[in-house]
């Protein structure tokens, strides 16, 4: 999962123009201008952030709140512009679908410490919600109330995603998550052919 931050134009820019004052897509000599990138701070947005997910080829709907989210299997990442001016904050956080019980809640504790303090991000913590149910979030921020350099943006998203996605692979190695879910179908599996067989014998009675 990379971007070449060369291939987003106008990231942060005024739509349809280019530094210099010079339109996109213009001509210069005959041949077609080639998009550039700002040359001081940008100003991310939702709309430009679309511009980059699709540069990443991945998908992403637009929730009832208006932000933005990119789904997977087994986590879904939220894409969240909060504060005004000054203050603006994008937040890039993660939500992991997994559902755990309270008795798991000590060992996802220790592997969220494991992780945040073996890794620079996303930091994640344990929410349990009303049912008693377990879930882990993991959220990364940046500050851009004053503008960011391009750049610096555009590979610290790219990061951010990837570590999001690193995360999930990584629990479910420790924890065992993949053997364990293999482990109950086979057992789904083995109680139906029971019940099966059980039918079949009694039928036959």
């Amino acid at each position: 999962m990379s971007v070449d931050p060369s291939a987003i134009p106008n990231f942060g820019g005024q739509p349809g123009r280019q530094s210099g004052g010079q339109q996109s897509g213009g001509q210069q000599g005959g041949q077609p201008q080639q998009a550039r990138k700002p040359a001081g701070p940008i100003m991310p947005n939702k709309e430009l952030i679309k511009q980059l997910l699709d540069r990443m080829k991945l998908k992403y709907v637009e929730d009832k709140q208006g932000d933005l989210v990119a789904p997977w299997k087994d986590f879904r990442t939220y894409f969240l512009f909060r504060g005004e001016e000054q203050q603006r904050i994008l937040s890039v956080r993660t939500f992991y679908d997994r559902p755990h019980t309270i008795d798991d809640k000590p060992r996802l504790l220790e592997s969220a410490n494991e992780w945040n303090h073996t890794t620079l991000w996303p930091k994640v913590y344990t929410h349990t919600n009303d049912d008693g149910s377990v879930r882990l979030i993991g959220e990364v921020q940046m500050l851009i109330g004053a503008g960011v350099g391009f750049d610096h943006f555009v590979a610290s998203l790219v990061s951010w995603v990837r570590a999001s996605v690193e995360f999930d692979r990584w629990l479910v190695e420790r924890l065992g998550l993949e053997k364990d879910a293999e482990s109950s179908e086979q057992q789904d599996t083995n109680d139906g052919d029971d019940d099966a067989e059980g039918g079949a014998g009694g039928g036959a009675a």
